[in-house]
């Protein structure tokens, strides 16, 4: 279809055009004045993305866009409009419940029907630029309208408030119990410790290992000394016990023996000089014998006594060796047992630390969970409050009315080319090219108005292909 031939459909067919517009128009009125008024009051609230004052760390663990979709989602839920029920008692009131009643015969419950109706109701719309939500309600009656604005921001900010301040008081009992578990605990593990130093003698410094220790070091010392001394001694002693018993340093350096030796070599002396004067048998000589032999014996006498004397010392460091090598072996053994026993002692020291620290973790987070139960303030602030709307915000008459003017042209054009499509009819000259298939030899001049009795004012054309073939055979002729 061209340009030319719509637009001689719509010339044909104005009326119907007019007709079908003009009862689109009214209808829309009709009803846009009808319809009741209604009034939509707007709230706001505001989320804020602070720390937490209580427990130091963000509100919220999501990101600022998927965390004001889930707020949107608890603004809209079952469970702040039923907060909003209770708090206003909707469930109560006589003509709501003559609704619930007519609308589902009594059937259900009429929260759940109240929740529904209100949701319906409802319009959540959070800010693309911000963390502002602005709740709308619509109503019929501006007062109705914001006062159910109001009271969803309310309950929304209650829910919030309880959404943090329940599972606090959840985590507060289980702490609770936990940190008397832990108190007693840590008693027993206090109470075992303190009995366990009082029964091994344990001081707090833990000074009697140390004492021990050093002892244990000093024996050590000591049975040093005394072997280095024993194996001397003995050394000494297996020389006394032998002909080189004389050459002992105990028996060059003793004074006595050396008296004697002098004495020995005086006699000696004498001797010789009397046996050169006198001869072997005169008296003087056998009497410097008898004086050399006393001599020598006494000196026999005094060397046995002092190799005796280095045996007996090689006996008293063999035996000192000795005790001090038990003494040696007792006290370590007694710094093993203290040494087991410190070990023992720091095991039970740990685990009143261990005690401690867990008893301390759950008292300080009791603390903070006690804290957050009782905190009355959330994130989510009113910002601002819903006031009775001035003037209706549907239905809109003029907006109706362009709605109106725009799809009943449509429809109207609709209905022009349906009734076409009907009954067809020759409106231009390609119609009838396009219908018998024959050229156009002439076309006569629109007539004049004042000729036409009924005033048709398009121009004529033959409505019938007999009227097309007397018109070529006349002109054929």
């Amino acid at each position: 279809m061209t340009l030319a031939h719509f637009l001689s459909v719509l010339r044909a067919r104005w009326a119907v055009c007019m007709l079908v517009l003009g009862l689109t128009l009214v209808t829309t009125i009709v009803v846009s004045v009808l319809l009741p008024k209604q009034y939509v009051a707007t709230a706001a609230v505001v989320v804020e993305f602070r720390p937490d004052p209580v427990g130091g760390a963000m509100n919220q663990y999501l990101p600022p866009v998927a965390y004001m979709a889930t707020q949107t989602d608890i603004l809209k839920s079952s469970k702040v409009t039923e907060r909003v029920i209770k708090e206003l008692q909707l469930s109560s009131n006589p003509q709501l419940r003559a609704d619930w009643q007519e609308a589902s015969g009594g059937e259900g419950s009429i929260d759940s029907w109240l929740v529904e109706a209100l949701q319906k109701n409802l319009t959540v719309t959070p800010s693309r630029e911000s963390s502002v939500i602005n709740v709308s309600y619509a109503a019929t009656d501006p007062k109705v309208a914001a006062d159910m604005a109001n009271s969803f921001v309310k309950s929304y900010v209650d829910t919030s408030l309880d959404m943090r301040t329940n599972p606090a008081k959840n985590y507060t009992g289980f702490f609770e119990s936990r940190s008397k578990e832990l108190r007693d605990a840590l008693d027993q593990s206090r109470a075992k410790l303190s009995d366990f130093q009082r029964e091994k003698g344990i001081t707090a410094n833990d000074e009697r290992f140390d004492i021990e220790n050093a002892r244990l070091s000093e024996l050590s010392s000591q049975l040093v000394m005394v072997q280095a001394m024993s194996a001397e001694s003995s050394s000494r002693s297996t020389q006394a016990g032998s002909t080189s018993a004389d050459r002992l340093q105990e028996v060059l350096t003793n004074p006595v023996i050396g008296g004697l030796k002098s004495d020995l070599s005086r006699a000696e002396a004498r001797l010789k000089e009397l046996n050169s004067r006198l001869g072997d048998n005169h008296p003087q000589v056998v009497e410097a014998k008898a004086s050399i032999n006393e001599v020598r014996a006494r000196l026999d006498a005094e060397t046995r006594r002092v190799t005796g004397g280095v045996g007996v010392a090689n006996t008293i460091n063999r035996q000192r060796e000795a005790e001090l090598r038990a003494a040696l072996e007792m006290q370590r053994s007694r710094v093993i047992k203290l040494k087991a026993q410190r070990e023992e002692s720091a095991v039970l020291q740990r685990d009143v630390d261990a005690a401690q620290k867990a008893y301390e973790s759950v008292v300080g987070r009791l603390n903070q969970s006690s804290l957050e139960s009782q905190t009355t303030q959330s994130n989510i602030l009113a910002l601002s409050e819903a006031v009775p709307p001035s003037k209706p915000t549907s239905p809109k008459l003029l907006l109706n009315i362009a709605l109106a003017i725009f799809f009943g042209s449509f429809l109207a054009i609709g209905a022009a080319m349906a009734m076409e499509s009907a009954d067809r009819r020759l409106r231009i000259n390609q119609d009838i090219v396009e219908m018998i298939g024959l050229p156009v030899l002439g076309v006569l001049p629109a007539p004049n108005r004042r000729a036409l009795d009924h005033g048709r004012s398009r121009m004529p054309l033959l409505s019938s292909a007999r009227n097309v073939k007397a018109l070529n055979s006349a002109g054929s002729n």
